[in-house]
């Protein structure tokens, strides 16, 4: 099972009044959500930028990790609040809009991600959406985050087909086989429907990858499904400019691109509050030059923030890190300057 949750007001610290003291707080606006008015089509009101909380880590219990994911969303807001914004953010010409939540109860995991996956899909296609940010939940969240792009329009009719792919930010391939989804299972999930429904093989690449936290059959899975991946070590030795190739180069070979960020892929000093901390992990700046690669290719619509265990951080580091990797997106991707 799952219930909705609607989007409350943001708050934040008030430095004045005036665009030059804005923050995220003073900048996002509670979406009315499909279904709450008296009608059967969705009434939202333009934004370009429009956010969904997915609050979930049944995925995370039944992969055998440590639980606490669901408050993620909540902790996600909290920090982002928290930022300064400034040009049209600021100024309110780039709008932002809050559906809510979806809380997934009990065991009920396909249930949820059902639920969100029509909610993601309405946001995808509401007038005016440009980018659709979920905040995790566990990595569960992408298989919701897909069923929304497949339920949307973005990807264009059956004659009229886009490439789409999808980019994660992860120390894991997440293409585990199981009885039932996982946390661990949400791309391998993917690259099967879209062969169960005649679609080309999934456009799917990884950046961040440890290799002692992946086994063999991971690896060739991977290779087996065309994957492309750098490791920890190679995206060390590739540096920025190694990274930010490695995204335009995938980018440039879709239509529309969504981007999946594990904050487990960050080194486990900056990211404590995940369920599985990195031994390694790759470095903050690097990171966000990805994220700015994907938001400055013109192909970013779909991005996903997942594993913030707010239970397990310290000092609220990896809430904070996270926040500041999805202003970097909206930042880049709306070419915002001061």
């Amino acid at each position: 099972m799952s219930r909705f949750v609607s989007a409350a007001p943001w708050t934040g610290r008030d430095d004045g009044e005036g665009s030059e003291h804005a923050r995220w707080h003073s900048a996002v606006r509670p979406a009315e959500e499909p279904g709450s008015a008296n009608t059967d089509e969705p009434r939202l009101e333009p934004a370009q930028i429009r956010v969904l909380g997915f609050c979930s880590d049944e995925g995370v219990r039944r992969n055998g990790g440590r639980q606490g994911a669901a408050q993620g969303p909540a902790a996600l807001r909290r920090a982002l609040a928290a930022a300064a914004v400034h040009g049209p953010l600021a100024s309110g010409e780039l709008r932002v809009a809050d559906h809510g939540d979806v809380v997934v109860e009990g065991t009920g995991l396909e249930d949820g991600q059902a639920a969100a996956g029509r909610v993601i899909a309405s946001a995808l296609d509401a007038p005016g959406t440009s980018l659709t940010v979920i905040l995790g939940g566990g990595h569960e969240t992408a298989w919701a985050s897909y069923l929304g792009l497949r339920r949307s329009e973005l990807l264009g009719s059956a004659f009229r087909p886009l490439r789409w792919g999808v980019l994660n930010l992860d120390a894991h391939f997440d293409l585990r086989r199981e009885d039932r989804p996982t946390s661990g299972t949400p791309f391998l999930q993917m690259a099967q429907a879209e062969e169960e429904a005649g679609q080309a093989p999934l456009n799917y690449a990884v950046l961040g990858i440890a290799q002692p936290a992946n086994t063999g059959v991971l690896f060739s899975r991977a290779r087996e499904l065309g994957a492309h991946w750098m490791t920890d070590v190679e995206c060390a030795e590739a540096g920025a400019s190694g990274v930010r190739a490695f995204v335009e180069e995938f980018a440039a070979e879709v239509d529309v691109l969504y981007l999946s960020i594990d904050l487990d892929v960050l080194p486990a000093a900056v990211a404590p509050g995940v369920s599985a901390p990195a031994a390694l992990g790759v470095d903050t700046g690097l990171i966000a030059a990805a994220v700015r690669a994907a938001a400055s290719s013109g192909k970013l619509r779909l991005l996903d923030v997942v594993e913030l265990n707010p239970a397990l951080d310290v000092d609220q580091r990896t809430a904070r890190t996270a926040a500041r990797l999805i202003d970097e997106a909206v930042r880049t991707m709306y070419s915002v300057h001061i």
